[in-house]
């Protein structure tokens, strides 16, 4: 598939290989763009189905980040070390169990589980833009190559969302809930066949050991944070246990940076997040998170409920919020496909402060325009044209300004 490891690749070979692995790893991204379109329309109905109020399904949003802000590291660390196709199929197969348990799940906790391990998925568009880059290596077009595979992968990752979200919208009437939620788990467990016979096997190029204390450290800190959080929920924000669980979480963290700054081998590299080349990158993906991610439960509860009886919302039905989604996933894949020729405009930088500020324009838009379904349509179509955009380049930025050893942390 590939050229031997001692023979400098040639550019069309290069190229045939590349689009050779890009179209499996389109595969992939359809069950990642299935997992994260499919359940928004039917969030209430799930909330029904366990039993819970709407604002209790936040909580699957925040145990599912928190399993995903836990594993990506040790995740990442370790696809350097063993090699990133490897890690690739290991996450692949956990989140399609996860998958499984979400649509067996008989009650709220092994629902929560279940849903929380599902977030091993949000490792695999940073590993398959490590691999692109490797593929890429040794060639003068490595950076234009990537971010084009890149865009590629997020293109049909959004189209994907769309298809899942229609999916569901139409299916949630026409059949039984368990059901409903298996479909996704069969998208996810096809995709380890196309991972296994699709991508070649390589050995990772990073060096060391894999740093326990580290990931004990930041386990503890997340762990603490979280717990402040659900005490909050639990007894009020004016808890003094919630706030003090946060201090010493955050002081853990300190700590935690501190402990990876001096270790040889870190699992996450304190001192490549810190080069001028990397933290704006990071500090930019971080910030960009709590909108890409974490807006999605708020708005579709946001689009369900009945403004005439809590005094906000759209009173839509499923059907509605499987359109809003398509129509904000149509400019994601937009200012995924469209990211080349943004770059190639303003350059690699300029596209991301472009793309930052679409996103920001999008959602300042729901201040003065929120009580109409067209004023939501058109505020999520202008963040989804940015927030296609930064999902595209970030992943693209992060490898282009790593060493070859760390693509895969870095991304």
């Amino acid at each position: 598939m590939s050229a031997p490891v001692d023979r400098a690749p040639t550019s069309g070979t290069v190229a045939r290989g590349l689009a050779s692995v890009v179209g499996f790893l389109v595969m992939v991204e359809v069950a990642s763009g299935v997992l994260q379109g499919y359940y928004t329309p039917i969030f209430s109905d799930i909330a029904d189905h366990l039993g819970i109020r709407d604002a209790d399904v936040n909580w699957f949003e925040a145990a599912q980040l928190l399993v995903s802000a836990l594993c990506v590291p040790p995740l990442a660390r370790l696809a350097d070390l063993v090699g990133h196709r490897r890690v690739l199929l290991a996450s692949t197969l956990v989140t399609a169990v996860a998958s499984w348990g979400v649509a067996f799940a008989p009650g709220f906790s092994t629902f929560l589980v279940a849903w929380a391990l599902q977030g091993f998925y949000v490792v695999w568009l940073p590993l398959e833009v490590a691999i692109i880059h490797r593929r890429t290596a040794g060639t003068p077009r490595q950076g234009l190559l990537t971010r084009r595979a890149a865009a590629v992968l997020v293109g049909a990752l959004e189209l994907s969302v769309i298809v899942g979200a229609l999916t569901s919208g139409a299916l949630v009437e026409a059949t039984s809930m368990t059901v409903l939620l298996a479909l996704p788990a069969v998208v996810t467990t096809l995709a380890l066949p196309v991972i296994w016979f699709g991508v070649e096997a390589t050995p990772g190029e990073s060096t060391g050991g894999f740093d326990v204390p580290g990931l004990v450290l930041l386990t503890a800190a997340l762990g603490l944070v979280m717990g402040g959080l659900i005490v909050v929920r639990l007894q009020g924000a004016d808890s003094l246990l919630a706030w003090a669980l946060v201090a010493v979480g955050v002081a853990v963290l300190v700590w935690f940076a501190r402990v990876e700054a001096g270790t040889p081998e870190p699992m996450v590299d304190v001192r490549l997040l810190a080069s001028p080349a990397q933290w704006p990158i990071q500090v930019t993906a971080f910030l960009f998170g709590m909108s890409v991610l974490g807006a999605q439960i708020p708005l579709s509860t946001f689009a369900r409920t009945d403004p005439d009886v809590a005094g906000y919302g759209l009173g839509a039905d499923a059907a509605f919020v499987s359109t809003l989604v398509g129509v904000y996933v149509i400019c994601l894949a937009i200012g995924a496909f469209t990211l080349p020729l943004l770059a190639r405009v303003a350059g690699p930088r300029g596209s991301l402060v472009v793309a930052a500020l679409l996103v920001s324009v999008g959602y300042a838009l729901f201040l003065p325009f929120h009580d109409t379904t067209a004023q939501t349509l058109t505020n999520m179509a202008v963040a989804g044209l940015g927030s296609g955009a930064l999902v595209a380049a970030l992943p693209a930025a992060a490898a282009a300004a790593a060493p070859p050893t760390r693509t895969g942390f870095a991304t």
